[in-house]
Order: C-alpha cells, then sequence, then structure tokens
C-alpha cells in the first residue's frame, strides 16, 4: 500500500515538521512494515509552468518527426514572448495546454535544463510528459494535456503536485484494513494521540423500494449489497488532476473517469467497488454461485470457465461480474468517442454503482484458481469492512456528481444478511500475563477503544470488535494489541525457564553425531528439495518393480517437473555434485541426512478434516494412516580427489572404499553392527557395490548400499567419472544400535595378536569368511581386521589369500601363547568347515 503523506494529512492533523521518515518511525513502533520512503521530486527545481500551444511546425528530412513549436508561458520566462521549443511527441495541437520546463530548470535525476541547437533550430526548454516529471505512466506515452482552464503561466510544480512524499506499506495479511488511507490513517492517529477525521462519517440516504433491483441467492457468499445510480454523466469529462495524481502516487493509473473514481474511493475507504454502464445490464442484478463450466470474458478480454464454488454478479443475459475479483466485459464503461464529422462525443452517461461485501475464502479461492489477482480481491481476501459499504457508495456518488456534472437518483438499494457483532470475553489483566508486565485495566480499556473497540465489564470484559476488524477473534488478539500500542519495545527482556532434565532425544542425538561425524570426516553438508520427477528413476536404473518407484505426488506441487516426494536422497545430493563441478569444484564430498516418503503397495487416501471444529481423535487417525512412512536417511557422493596429492604425498582419488567407510563411521555413532558384503542395486556398479547390513530381531537387514556408481548411471546424470555413493536408513542403524552408546571397556592386560592368512575360491565374500572366524575365535577375540587380498600363481588359479590380523584380550588376566593360538586355530577350524578355507603355506 501506497500512502501519499500529503493525502494522509486530510484525515490526520501530523505535526507540520513531521517528515516522511518520521511518520513511518511511529507507524513501524505501531507494528506496520514499511518498506520505504519514496521522495517524489527530490532535486525537482523551476521554472516548470502551464503553457499553451500557439503554433506547431512540422520539420521535415529527419528519421522521426520533429515538431517546432512555441507556446505562450506568460510571463515565467521574463519577456513575455513565446518560447520556441522543438518536441517529438504527436498527442497535442495548438491550443492545448502543455507542461513546459524552462531554461535553469532541473528536472529529477538531476537533468539540467538548457538552450541547445537541435534538428537546425534552437529549443528553449521542453514541453514535459509525466515519466519526465517522475509522475509516472498515464497511459498515453506522451505530452501532459492539461484542462483549459488552468491559466498560461501557473506554476506546474504546484499544480501536478509534483513534490511529496510516499510510505511504501506491506501490509501483513491480518491487517487488511490498512489496505486504504482510512486504515493508515487510523493507525497514525493512533500513533500520535491526534483524532481522526474518518472519511467514511457520511450522510447516507436510508435504503428505499425505488433503487435499482438486487437479487441475492447466495447471503453466505455475498452478505451487503449496495448499489446507487447516477445518470448524465458528461462523456467528456476527465479525471481532475488532483484525483489523477493521488491515483498515480497511490500506484494505480488512470483509465476514465468512472474508473478513476471508484479506484479513488477504494484507496480511500477500502471498499472495492464497481460502476456498471446501466445502458448494458439487462434486469435485475443478482448474486449467485457460478454453474460449474460457465464461461465468462473478464475485463482483460479473457474467456474463463467458472467453477461452482465462484461468486458471480449476473443480469438477465448471465454472468456480467466475477464477484470480488473482476467486472465483465460486457457492461464495461464506455470510452468516450468523438465522430469525426459532427464533433458529437458519444460514451457512458448512466452508471450503476456496486458496492458489495463478499466472503473473503471464496474470493480467495476464486482468484488463485483463476491466477487474477486484483486490488479488489486483496482487500477481499484480507477483510473489508461490511459497513463502509454505504459509505463508499456514497462517496462515488458524491465524486460523480461533482466532477461529472451527474445527478444522483434517489433510489438507493441496501440488501444486509442478518448478524450481529462480534463480542470476545476477556480478563482485563489476559494483556499484563501475555506479555509479562502490569498495564492495569485502565490502560487495556483504553488501547482497545483506540482500535474502535467497545469496552464493557470490570475485571471480566466484553469487547465488540469493530467491524474493520476481522482478525480479531480471541482473547490474544486483543492483548496483541494493546502490546503493539504500548510500543513492543518496552517489553522486558526475560530468559525462558528451561524445564530441568529434558534435551534432545536419542534420536536427535544421533542426528547430531552423524552430522559431526561426516563433517570432521571432510565432508560438506547440502541440503536439498525433497522434490523429484518420476524420470529420475530411470536414470538411476531403478527395476520396474522397484519400492522406491511408488511416490507420493502432490496436488499441487512446486514444479510440474518435480511432483513427486523423494523416496532416496541421491537425485538432490548428485544434482549438487553435479553443478558444483561444472562450476569448477571437482573434488566434492557431500552429505545429507533428512526424511524420504516411501508409500505402502495401496496408497492411502487422506480424509479432508473440518476447519470450523477440532478434529476427533478417530478423523486424525485417519489421517495419520494415510500418511506414507517418513523414516530420516543417511547418504553421502564422493567425486575428485579424496586426498590431494603434495609434499607430503600421492595422494588418492575418492573410490568405493570411502564410500563404505563413511557408514561404517555411522555405524559407530550409532552404536551398531554393520555388515559389509558384496551386493548389486540399480545405480551401483555391480562389481563395486556393498551392501549394509545390520540385525534386527535376531534378523539380518539390508539397510542400504554404497560403492561407485554404474557408467551408465555417471553418464545419464552427467556426473564425474568414478562418482561414488553411499545410501542407509538411519532409523534402523539407530535400532540396530540400541537406546543408549556404551563406552569401550579398557583393560590393563597386554594384547595377543595373531596374524592369519586363508585362501578361499575367489567366488567366496570375505565378510562370510569374517563370519567365521569372529564366531570360531570366542569371547577372546578384541578385534578382527582385513589388511591384505592377493590373488596370483602363488595361491593359484580361481583362488585368493585373505590376510586378517587378530586382536585377542582377557579382561582379568594376561594371556598365554597357547591360550592365543588355540582361539586362533579354533577360528580357522570353523572357517574351513564354513567356507572351505585353508591356512596359506600349509
Amino acid at each position: 500500500m501506497r500512502v501519499p503523506l500529503s493525502w494522509l494529512r486530510e484525515y490526520v492533523d501530523l505535526p507540520a515538521g513531521e517528515t516522511g521518515r518520521d511518520v513511518a518511525a511511529k507507524l513501524v513502533d505501531a507494528g506496520l512494515e514499511v518498506e520505504t520512503v519514496e521522495q517524489l521530486g527530490a532535486g525537482l527545481k523551476g521554472p516548470l509552468v502551464v503553457g499553451q500551444v500557439l503554433t506547431i511546425e512540422e520539420l521535415e528530412g529527419f528519421r522521426k518527426p520533429i515538431r517546432f513549436c512555441t507556446v505562450d508561458v506568460g510571463q515565467a520566462n521574463g519577456t513575455g514572448e513565446p518560447q520556441e521549443i522543438v518536441c517529438g511527441a504527436r498527442n497535442f495541437a495548438v491550443g492545448d495546454k502543455v507542461v513546459v520546463v524552462l531554461p535553469g530548470a532541473v528536472l529529477p535525476g538531476d537533468f539540467a535544463i538548457a538552450s541547445r541547437k537541435t534538428y537546425g533550430k534552437t529549443s528553449h526548454g521542453m514541453i514535459c510528459s509525466g515519466e519526465e516529471l517522475g509522475m509516472g505512466d498515464d497511459g498515453t506515452h506522451g505530452i501532459i494535456v492539461l484542462p483549459h482552464e488552468h491559466e498560461v503561466g501557473t506554476d506546474a510544480i504546484e499544480l501536478l503536485q509534483l513534490v511529496d512524499e510516499v510510505l511504501d506499506i506491506d501490509i501483513t495479511p491480518d491487517r487488511g484494513y490498512c489496505m486504504s488511507m482510512r486504515g493508515v490513517a487510523r493507525e497514525a492517529a493512533t500513533a500520535y494521540g491526534l483524532p481522526l477525521r474518518d472519511p467514511a462519517l457520511l450522510d447516507v440516504p436510508a435504503p428505499n423500494s425505488y433503487g435499482y433491483l438486487v437479487k441475492i441467492d447466495d447471503p453466505a457468499g455475498c452478505d451487503r449489497f449496495t448499489a446507487r445510480t447516477v445518470t448524465g454523466l458528461d462523456p467528456e469529462a476527465r479525471s481532475p488532476i488532483w484525483l489523477s495524481r493521488r491515483l498515480q502516487k497511490a500506484g494505480m493509473r488512470p483509465i476514465s473517469l468512472a474508473v478513476d473514481i471508484t479506484n479513488y474511493v477504494m484507496l480511500e475507504l477500502g471498499q472495492p467497488l464497481h460502476a456498471y454502464d446501466r445502458s448494458r445490464i439487462d434486469g435485475a442484478i443478482g448474486v449467485r454461485r457460478a454453474e460449474q463450466g460457465e464461461k465468462f470474458t473478464t475485463l482483460d478480454g479473457v474467456k474463463r470457465t467458472l467453477d461452482a464454488e465462484d461468486l458471480v454478479i449476473t443480469d438477465n443475459s448471465g454472468p456480467i461480474g466475477l464477484a470480488g475479483v473482476m467486472g465483465g466485459a460486457n457492461t464495461e464503461i464506455a470510452d468516450s468517442v468523438t465522430d469525426p464529422e459532427t464533433g458529437r462525443v458519444t460514451g457512458t452517461t448512466d452508471v450503476v454503482i456496486e458496492a458489495a461485501h463478499f466472503d473473503a475464502v471464496s474470493i480467495s479461492r476464486t482468484a488463485r484458481r483463476l491466477k487474477l489477482s486484483s486490488e479488489a480481491s486483496k482487500r477481499f481476501e484480507r477483510g473489508v469492512d461490511p459497513q463502509a459499504a454505504a459509505a463508499a457508495a456514497q462517496r462515488t456518488v458524491d465524486l460523480l456528481v461533482l466532477v461529472a456534472g451527474g445527478t444522483a437518483e434517489a433510489g438507493v438499494t441496501d440488501l444486509i444478511a442478518p448478524g450481529a457483532p462480534r463480542t470476545i470475553a476477556m480478563s482485563a489483566d489476559h494483556p499484563d500475563r501475555v506479555a509479562g508486565m502490569d498495564y492495569g485495566r485502565e490502560t487495556v480499556v483504553r488501547r482497545l477503544q483506540e482500535i474502535g473497540c467497545d469496552v464493557y465489564g470490570q475485571d471480566e470484559l466484553v469487547v465488540t470488535v469493530p467491524s474493520w476488524r476481522p482478525d480479531l477473534a480471541e482473547p490474544n488478539d486483543l492483548a496483541e494489541e494493546v502490546i503493539r500500542l504500548e510500543g513492543y519495545g518496552n517489553l522486558p527482556s526475560t530468559l525462558p525457564q528451561v524445564p530441568s532434565g529434558r534435551g534432545l532425544t536419542a534420536r536427535q542425538q544421533l542426528h547430531r553425531r552423524v552430522g559431526r561425524a561426516l563433517a570432521g570426516a571432510g565432508y560438506v553438508e547440502a541440503l536439498s528439495y525433497p522434490f523429484l520427477g518420476e524420470g529420475v528413476f530411470d536414470q538411476l536404473q531403478l527395476a520396474a518393480d522397484d519400492a522406491a518407484r511408488r511416490v507420493v505426488k502432490l496436488v499441487n506441487p512446486i514444479s510440474d517437473e518435480e511432483p513427486a516426494l523423494r523416496t532416496t536422497l541421491l537425485p538432490g545430493l548428485l544434482n549438487a555434485l553435479r553443478r558444483n563441478d561444472s562450476r569448477g569444484s571437482h573434488d566434492l564430498a557431500l552429505f545429507e541426512t533428512g526424511s524420504v516418503f516411501l508409500a505402502g503397495p495401496q496408497p492411502g487416501v487422506a480424509v479432508r478434516l473440518p476447519v470450523d471444529r477440532r478434529p476427533t481423535d478417530e478423523e486424525i487417525a485417519t489421517l495419520d494412516a494415510a500418511l506414507p512412512a517418513q523414516p530420516r536417511y543417511a547418504a553421502v557422493v564422493l567425486a575428485g580427489a579424496r586426498e590431494q596429492a603434495g609434499w607430503w604425498g600421492k595422494g588418492h582419488p575418492a573410490g568405493w572404499a570411502d564410500a563404505v567407510q563413511a557408514a561404517r563411521s555411522l555405524a559407530v555413532e550409532a552404536g551398531a553392527e554393520l555388515t559389509v558384503r558384496q551386493g548389486q542395486y540399480g545405480p551401483w556398479h555391480p562389481g563395486r557395490c556393498a551392501e549394509l547390513l545390520v540385525t534386527l530381531d535376531g534378523v539380518e537387514t539390508v539397510i542400504g548400499h554404497a560403492g561407485e556408481l554404474h557408467p551408465r548411471v555417471v553418464k545419464a546424470m552427467g556426473l564425474p567419472a568414478r562418482t561414488s555413493a553411499m545410501e542407509l536408513d538411519l532409523d534402523r542403524l539407530a535400532a540396530a544400535g540400541g537406546e543408549a552408546l556404551r563406552a569401550p571397556r579398557i583393560s590393563s592386560f597386554p594384547v595377543a595378536t595373531q596374524d592369519v592368512a586363508l585362501i578361499v575360491d575367489a567366488s567366496v565374500p570375505a565378510a562370510a569368511v569374517e563370519d567365521a572366524l569372529r564366531s570360531g575365535a570366542g569371547e577372546l577375540l578384541e578385534s578382527l581386521r582385513l589388511f591384505d587380498v592377493f590373488t596370483g600363481e602363488q595361491v593359484g588359479e580361481g583362488k585368493k589369500s585373505l590376510a586378517y590380523a587378530l586382536r585377542f584380550r582377557a579382561t582379568d588376566r594376561t594371556l598365554t601363547a597357547e591360550e592365543s593360538t588355540a582361539a586362533r586355530d579354533a577360528a580357522v577350524a570353523l572357517a574351513g568347515e564354513r567356507t572351505g578355507a585353508v591356512l596359506r603355506g600349509v
């Protein structure tokens, strides 16, 4: 909402020395968000005067039309002689009154005006357009042509109100009443402690039986409809300068007299209005819901298909307006047209004024569905004062009579649905308890009365809410009003009392440990959007029946290309890796932890919960049951160098082993025993893919995969060569680790180390050999590590050698060589029994 300071002063007697910034500071303290204070006419310096065009000479021989004009500027040039000016505009003629800037003046943008020779003539000044004066476009894209009543030589700076300050206020949805001069003036009056001259306090005639006939079929959608008729408008009448300038300062373009007046009243009182050409209305005006699929052409010339929820204004021919959003082309105010032969001007002479109050939810849904946001819909969906409709209609009638020479018909239509003022019961000390400071009853009552409330009672207050504040619905809303008017800066600063014994849950603690562990290992966290397109599953080479392809689709996605909720973290991470690699960062290690959304075999259908009451526990349970499972996953992706080469060593590239190690690090943080086996799944290279398993309820469960991505996936997604990745189910990993981490017991007795090299078939997984060694070694085994894999002629074709380091230790004694050797032999024996392993060299 753009608020000209000069206009605001009409309703509040602000101190004479108050600048726009001073007023903005007061309004900010009162809770409004003032974005900027624009200085109109900053740097503007005269002489800038009204002139009359005396002669026009067309200059030939130039690429564009050029005119050499003489203009009468009176005594403004010091001589009284006509001013010679070169101008390229075509929208004025001899005898027109124009705005002339003379040499020595400075226009906005520090544009100094001087006499200069151009197009073979000397131009002593300029004939100005609105854009050159900082007024904005008036729709003509040409020279300002003034009404003839303005005298030659008049100061145009004052006439055109070129110097002013405009406050640009960002109106939040709960402060819809401030989308008007009336609302902002009320806030300014309260902030300064000054009286308000309410522009809505007008003498309005009572409704009578001979007003324009209106029928309302949907009182819930339209609870008030005021109609007034004005006849005998002068089709040649133009909007006066003061009205046009106020519209321009407020950010609206002047269009035509009737439309300008309705826009002006809307800005003044906050009540959207619409003017219909009476000659184009067929019969009574009606308000009803649209028929499903009904067609209607709006003022912008677009033919729209309506929904059964849309509210429309009708006559006998059908819809003539989209209620609260936009009027129809079939009843549009006609532009004035001059007959070239007779000179007679024709146009709209009789109008019907609509000032109605519509349901905010209905207007909001219609505007969003049709993607047709208008100044009217912005106000209706935030809440319009229903009591202002009659005053707005009267104000419009008065201006049409004053400016356009019309005659107000005696008929007044004002249909009002039955209703009672809204009241809120509140204890007098409720704002004190909310703010944590003592305001007292007198302050609470005074502040509520300042915003327009009627307050009754002593300790228990009954507050009648003003009609222009639909956002006030409960005691906390009233408390907020008291607090903001008393000043947020006056609230005491107190730290909240933290309940003892509470902190992060075990799940939250694990997520933090996982993030710290990966960050400490050199990974950078990347947060991606939880949306994806189903085409990415083909890029990842997932099977057609893969569970990850069962996605939950959004009804109104942010992007039509990504309508589904993610079932894996890899697409977002891989996109981030590709984007960073394309920008020159080739050594990358990224990680993310976040929820994925796994739909069941039969997706549930969510019920629509009621909005007029609290849902029942059964309704909430039904809604929860329809939601997809949302486990938390962790994933990493790597490419480039894992360790840079330098004087300290050769370094090494990122590979599948780094991805597997990231999974092992997470298992350590979760306190879980992670089993790593060779696997094969979707995007990973079949020979370089590890399957990650944990034991849950005695059953080994796959919780993820790690390794190097398949070359076809790398090519399809445009990734660097040899890109590696890991993804696992963090919730299942945590479940395998138990509630709390256990610190390892440190024995004071020495360790006994035994190394074994076993020869097995090349097809035997190292993990199977490791499991057998662990089981056979018994309780004395402290750790087991594979430190070498060898193939070659020495071990035979189709064979491989696996070398393990076994560490034995007892908690209560020093092991003898016989004990450690016996444990090692038992481990080797069981490995031989299960996998066919034999000691190398035996």
